[in-house]
């Protein structure tokens, strides 16, 4: 696969691979990424992946990019062995190979020099440092959401995909659906008047897997614990931490409210013009738990009230707090519009059937998220949920619930990322790192 890069590079690398190569007296392979040819690319060219965290998303996502015709995967990547076994023999399965690497260090399979992109799904307190390593390694990823576990690390993030000029493509699939797209684009015309309050349901509780119980046990075999841990704080085993379950557990996750902003608050953002900004001053109350049997410690129901310069307010609650429930719900002057996965509703309902003119606003079209990110890799044009988007979107909900935990209105500065006048609240922009993990 081909990436578009300056002759003057094209010829360093040729040259330092080359000289490489004389060096230590092995065959001249140059990776595809390196090379970029003017014109159309083969069809032969494919762009090489390869998946880091292969648990219940990352093997969708596997699967997803294993249906493109335009991806092959060579590697996987988990600290679970019994995890990434799977992966490698459903990967061999579906190309017919033997031979797929199998990798329990993420640096590992990023030191690779045959990778065009990497999929990344892996816990939330993981993403900053594995995306940041990808783009230095100068591949392009597709990252699942939320983008970061905290402001700075988002930050982090999104400074690297420039810095490197990666192509990024945020996992917040619902920007890839028709009726999402038609929502905010009646939103963004004035179909229903000024906005004056958007509400942004999102779900209630935990969602618990069993995974062995609640009790101290051995780590199992062929599961790589204290790399799971990574950055997070050293704590003894317990079956019920890991996997699924980490997004109730704050020191891995926000619980359902950082999971799910990345999908309607990004929406949301979306539909009011607000992708790279934010609000200015929030509020609001959460119930956090007891943790039970010292772990489960994320909101179980939480109420917070974004006050835009833009002149609306944004109103993110878990669904029993919301009048329509789950999804986004834009009320304005004329009308509103509300739409979800489960449904697209609104008044008055010729807004249901209302076309879009040629001259008003059309927003980015993609209808197959996986594929966006592939096409976008191509062209090296940005993808419909860029990390600088995305950074923003999250941003909500982290800014929600630092309110909440601090329990008293905060003020925000969008432009310099940083809370007013407020050393108490920007402490809660980062989170410590455990040695030997740092951005």
């Amino acid at each position: 696969m081909n990436k578009r890069v300056s002759t003057s590079r094209r010829d360093f690398l040729k040259k330092a691979s080359l000289a490489a190569a004389g060096t230590i007296g092995i065959p001249l392979f140059i990776p595809a990424r390196a090379l970029g040819r003017a014109g159309n690319v083969a069809p032969s060219d494919r762009i090489v992946m390869g998946c880091i965290g292969v648990g219940s998303q990352g093997t969708g996502n596997m699967m997803m990019f294993l249906g493109k015709p335009e991806a092959q995967i060579v590697a996987v990547c988990d600290v679970d062995a019994s995890r990434r076994s799977d992966a490698r023999r459903t990967v061999e399965t579906k190309y017919a190979v033997r031979g797929i690497a199998e990798y329990n260090d993420f640096r590992d399979l990023l030191g690779r020099t045959d990778l065009d992109a990497v999929s990344i799904a892996v816990p939330d307190h993981w993403h900053a440092l594995v995306a940041t390593a990808a783009a230095r390694a100068g591949l392009d990823i597709y990252g699942e959401k939320p983008l970061a576990y905290t402001i700075s690390e988002g930050r982090a993030i999104v400074d690297a995909v420039d810095r490197y000029g990666v192509v990024w493509q945020t996992g917040s699939w619902q920007r890839s659906v028709r009726n999402f797209r038609y929502a905010c684009e009646l939103v963004r015309n004035g179909r229903i008047g000024k906005v004056h309050t958007v509400r942004v349901g999102l779900p209630y509780g935990y969602s618990i897997a069993d995974m062995g119980g609640f009790g101290l046990a051995p780590v199992p075999e062929g599961f790589d614990y204290d790399m799971w841990l990574g950055p997070a704080p050293r704590v003894p085993y317990v079956p019920n931490r890991c996997h699924w379950n980490f997004r109730w557990v704050s020191d891995y996750s926000g619980g359902q409210l950082t999971d799910w902003a990345g999908h309607h608050c990004d929406i949301a953002q979306w539909g009011m013009g607000t992708e790279l900004t934010s609000p200015v001053e929030i509020e609001g109350a959460a119930h956090f738990p007891k943790a039970k049997d010292g772990l489960f410690d994320t909101a179980i129901s939480y109420r917070f009230v974004c006050t835009y310069r833009e002149g609306f307010t944004m109103i993110v609650a878990d669904a029993h707090q919301q009048p329509k429930g789950m999804g986004v719900l834009f009320e304005g002057s004329d009308g509103w519009i509300w739409v979800d996965r489960e449904g697209f509703d609104a008044s008055p309902k010729s807004l249901l059937t209302s076309a879009i003119g040629p001259n008003e606003i059309h927003l980015y079209r993609s209808d197959d998220h996986h594929q966006n990110f592939l096409d976008c890799v191509r062209s090296r044009k940005e993808t419909i949920a860029p990390a600088r988007v995305a950074h923003r979107s999250i941003m909500v909900g982290h800014l929600g619930l630092i309110a909440m935990k601090l329990g008293r209105k905060i003020q925000w500065d969008p432009a310099a990322e940083r809370f007013v006048n407020d050393p108490d609240a920007d402490r809660l922009l980062a989170r410590p790192m455990r040695s030997p993990w740092h951005l």
